[in-house]
């Protein structure tokens, strides 16, 4: 198990951007694939992007490609999303996960870490 917590969100106008990060407590940082997922009111939570534990592969859901990309930084224990051009459909409460060798990457099952969350509302 590890210890995440976030940071960065806010609310932001439709358009701008905000980048969130994601610290962790353990030293063993490096051997831990890492997801962001989100979870609107009254929705499923969803992937959002998963990076490996050296940084070298990344995933990115369809929904967000091309606007968000996720990157990691072992020798600070973050993981960070940034996020740009924002949309209202993108208000969510924005969470960290960890998984020293999930199944898969975008399933939150998979991850056996959570941070408490960070809440990004867009608005129009």
């Amino acid at each position: 198990q590890v210890q995440l917590v976030e940071s960065g969100g806010g609310l932001v106008q439709a358009g701008g951007s905000l980048r969130l990060s994601c610290k962790a407590s353990r030293r063993t940082f490096s051997s831990y694939a890492m997801g962001w997922f989100r979870q609107a009111p009254g929705k499923e939570r969803e992937f959002v992007a998963a990076i490996s534990w050296n940084g070298g592969n990344t995933r990115i859901a369809d929904s967000v490609k091309g606007r968000f990309a996720i990157s990691r930084e072992n020798a600070e224990n973050t993981v960070d999303l940034q996020m740009n051009s924002l949309k209202p459909e993108d208000t969510a409460v924005y969470y960290c996960a960890a998984d020293l060798n999930p199944f898969t990457w975008s399933a939150w099952t998979a991850y056996g870490s959570w941070g408490q969350g960070t809440q990004v509302t867009v608005s129009s």
